[in-house]
Order: structure tokens, then sequence, then C-alpha cells
């Protein structure tokens, strides 16, 4: 009898913990399938999930738009002896008089002006010639200005204009290049790039560069890659102008069963959904359900409306879109889906690995339940 009482008790014990074990949520890396389909608006969720096929694919293959704004681009390259404000001349007059000249002493003929200042407005200051605007000059035409003011207070004036420095050209290079500081522009870097290689090239990967331009209030950014690709991006430089070099700050975020689960910054300006699960690892064969690879999405209305085939959608709407590897075509799909800054990446668990988890949790809590009634009936 005592016997009989014994296996009783252990019986209910072992189907207590079962009980109680198929009652709690065992440990996973996230929802599953079906739970991901509860959240889709047909079953009065906030979400829109869409199966990705070519259609979707080209109506989300969207980029930003990196570039240069026709101001940048129809600027002119600047001449190499423009003078600009800030500059330092160098003036030398000679005159046809010795007894009297307008400049010198009695018996000088020659006068020196070293070092004579282009002031913020591009004038500089002549003794008898008064001020005249050098900047947006030539040497050779500020030397003519100076002749004609000269030319009716001493006979046949012979004047030279020197552009001593350059340091009213200049632009400043900062961020990710081998070499920041102000250059001045000179007949070799009068172009972006050019600017660029003066700095001693970009000190980051070239993928993922980014370079700004800034001029006054406007400002254009592109790719290094495109930049060196497109000629007509290889815009002129302007005095004052800002170029700052950038790291790609796009990333997205893997979770569920993947070979890890991080925030993964972009390595290149396109990314698609087969190369961020290869960044990650892949996904992990003992876990990962290949029928189950999911993109969120926080869409812009006009995306959203062209992917469901609607017009009446207004603000962001949140988007699933859903991979099937298994299918004919689902590496394909997954090949050509690109993958945008700010996506999370997510794969569920296959559905065996839950009755797994599920019976090694049951197997464990049932042996540890014979360990209890063992120690308790003294055996």
């Amino acid at each position: 009898m005592k016997a009989t009482t014994l296996r009783g008790a252990k019986a209910l014990v072992l189907v207590a913990l079962v009980a109680s074990t198929a009652a709690c949520s065992l440990p996973r890396s996230g929802p599953n399938k079906s739970e991901i389909f509860k959240g889709s608006v047909l079953q009065e969720g906030d979400a829109f999930i869409v199966s990705v096929n070519q259609r979707v694919t080209r109506a989300t293959a969207v980029m930003p738009a990196f570039g240069f704004s026709a101001a940048f681009r129809n600027a002119g390259v600047i001449g190499s002896d423009s003078i600009a404000p800030g500059d330092t001349l160098g003036l030398t007059i000679f005159e046809n008089v010795r007894d009297d000249p307008l400049l010198g002493n009695t018996g000088q003929r020659v006068s020196a002006l070293d070092e004579v200042q282009v002031d913020g407005q591009g004038y500089i200051f002549v003794p008898y010639a008064g001020r005249i605007k050098a900047a947006g000059q030539t040497p050779e035409g500020l030397r003519q200005a100076i002749t004609r003011k000269l030319d009716s207070q001493t006979p046949d004036p012979q004047v030279t204009v020197q552009r001593l420095a350059g340091d009213g050209s200049t632009v400043t290079v900062q961020g990710a290049v081998a070499s920041t500081g102000v250059y001045a522009i000179e007949r070799p870097t009068r172009t972006l790039s050019a600017m660029i290689a003066r700095a001693g090239g970009v000190a980051i990967e070239p993928e993922v560069a980014l370079i700004r331009v800034t001029r006054g209030k406007h400002s254009g950014k592109v790719w290094l890659q495109d930049l060196y690709a497109t000629p007509s991006l290889d815009v002129a430089l302007r005095p004052g102008d800002k170029i700052v070099v950038e790291r790609d700050t796009r990333a997205f975020v893997a979770l569920g069963a993947t070979g890890a689960q991080n925030r993964v910054p972009f390595e290149t300006q396109t990314l698609s959904a087969i190369e961020a699960i290869a960044i990650v690892g892949g996904l992990n064969t003992n876990l990962a359900d290949p029928t189950g690879v999911f993109v969120f999405r926080n869409e812009p209305a006009e995306i959203a409306n062209a992917v469901l085939g609607r017009n009446d959608l207004q603000g962001d709407q949140r988007m699933v879109y859903v991979l099937d590897l298994t299918q004919p075509t689902g590496m394909f799909e997954a090949r050509d889906f690109i993958v945008r800054d700010g996506d999370t990446v997510y794969v569920t668990e296959a559905p065996f690995v839950q009755w797994q988890k599920t019976l090694s949790a049951i197997t464990g809590t049932a042996g540890a339940a014979t360990g209890l009634s063992n120690i308790g009936s003294g055996d």
C-alpha cells in the first residue's frame, strides 16, 4: 500500500511539473511568425505585412538623394591669379621723372609698396591713386587700374603687381582626412577632388566616405566614390568653403536567429537583405526558420501607398516585409530588396526549436521531481 501511494505521489508531481512547464514562457529570441502576423492590420493590428516580390522591391528601392545644387555645379573654376579679400600684394611703381617724383624722394624713380593688404571689402589703398577695387581682378587688371589712376599725376607711370600670398583664397578641410587644415586655392587645387588630395586623401574606407561642402548658407554632399566617378560633381571651390569628410552613419539592427544580434553600420552605399544577413553571420542553422525573415520599417506615406496600391494613407506607416528564402525566387528577392537606415532585420526561430526547449525543460523537470520524490521516500 505504501509503495502504491508513493508511485501515485510521483505521478502527481510529474503531472504538475509538466503542466507548470507548459504554462511558463520558455526563453526565445523574439516573437514567432504567428505572433508577428497577429499584428497585421488585417487582424486589427497596426502594421502592414507584405510579402516581398519584384514590385515591392522596386517601390521600396529608395536611396538618399545626395548631390550639389546648380549654384555649386555652375560655378566656374576661379583663375589662379584672382585676387581675394585678405590677399597680400606687392606693388612697384616706376616714374619717368628724376627731380620731383610723385611717390619717392628726389632722384628716386622706383617706389616699392610691399605687403599691401586687400581689406575685407576687397579694396587696397595706393598713395595718390586712392582706394582701388582689387578683389576679383587679376594682377594685370589691377595694374592697369592703378596706371590709369596715376597717369594724370605723373608722366607715363610703369606699374607691376604681384600676388605675394593667397591667404584670402583659402578653404577649410576637416574630418576624416589625413591632414586637416586651411589650404590656399592654388592652380592645382581649384576643384573639390584636388583639394581632398592636397589634404592627404580620406582616412576612412572610400565606400562609406561622404564629402560635405558648405558655402555660406548653402551646403551639399556626395559620396566619395560618386565624386570620382562623375566629373560634374567635382565642383569648383570658392574662398571660404568648408569641406568635411565624414563617415556614413546609417545602420540597421539584426535580431533573432542570426549569427549575431547587434546594431550594424552600413559598409557600402547600398545594402541588400541577403547582404545584411551575411554581415551578421548568416542564419543560425540550429535555430533559424528560413521562411520567417522579416524587415521592420517605418515607411513614408508615398512609398507605403505605392507598395499597397493605395492613395489614402498619410504619415509614416509601420511596414513588415516578409522574405521566404525557401521559395524558388526567395534568394533573388532577398538579394534585390534594399535595407535602409533604421531597419530591423529579424529572423524567427523554427517551430521545432520551441518543442525541443519544451521537451528539454520537461525532461529536466521530471528528473528533478523524481530526485525529490526519492529523497522524500528515503530511496
